[in-house]
C-alpha cells in the first residue's frame, strides 16, 4: 500500500486535538468540583448557624415562660427593637454559659421583648428573635418565636427571618 502524501503526518494533529478535549474536559470537571465544594462548605455554614439560632430561641423561649428571663419591656404594637444593631447589641443575651467556639464564629444570642397585643389584653406576649452563626460572621440564621400565654395555654408561633436586619 502506498500512503499519498497528503496523509502523511495527520497522527500528530489528531493526538493533539484529542488531548486539548480531554484537557478542556478534566478543567470543567475541576471546575464544578470545586463550586460543588464550595457550595456544600457554605450548606454546612448555613446549618450550624440554624442550629445555634434554633438552640437559642428555644432555651431563651423556655426560660421566659418559667420566668427567668423577662425581656426588655414593651410599647403598643409588635416589638421593633431586633431591627435595631445597637438595641440587639446592647439588649441580647447569650442563653449558654458556654458554647463551642471551634463550631461557630460567635455563641448565639437572643432579644426578648414584651409585647401587649391589643385585642388581648389578659394575655402576656413576648416576641423572641435569635441569632446564630456559621464559622464566619458573614453565615447568620435569624429566627423568632411569638410566645403569647393566656390563661395557662402556651402559644407558639415560629419565624424565619430571609434578610438580615442589620
Amino acid at each position: 500500500m502506498h500512503r499519498h502524501a497528503c496523509d502523511r503526518g495527520i497522527a500528530l494533529p489528531v493526538v493533539l486535538l484529542i488531548a486539548a478535549m480531554m484537557l478542556a474536559t478534566s478543567a470543567a470537571w475541576f471546575e464544578q468540583s470545586v463550586a460543588g465544594a464550595r457550595n456544600a462548605a457554605g450548606m454546612a455554614d448555613h446549618l450550624i448557624a440554624l442550629h445555634a439560632a434554633d438552640s437559642a430561641l428555644s432555651t431563651c423561649a423556655r426560660n421566659t415562660v418559667n420566668g427567668s428571663l423577662a425581656g426588655m419591656p414593651g410599647i403598643g404594637g409588635e416589638p421593633v427593637g431586633w431591627k435595631s444593631q445597637t438595641i440587639f447589641e446592647s439588649s441580647a443575651v447569650a442563653p449558654f454559659a458556654s458554647w463551642p467556639t471551634a463550631l461557630s464564629f460567635r455563641a448565639p444570642q437572643c432579644l426578648i421583648e414584651q409585647w401587649q397585643l391589643a385585642n388581648r389584653a389578659s394575655a402576656q406576649a413576648w416576641l423572641i428573635t435569635a441569632r446564630g452563626y456559621g464559622r464566619k460572621a458573614d453565615s447568620q440564621m435569624w429566627l423568632q418565636l411569638q410566645l403569647v400565654i393566656e390563661g395557662g395555654t402556651i402559644e407558639k408561633h415560629w419565624r424565619r427571618i430571609a434578610a438580615r436586619p442589620f
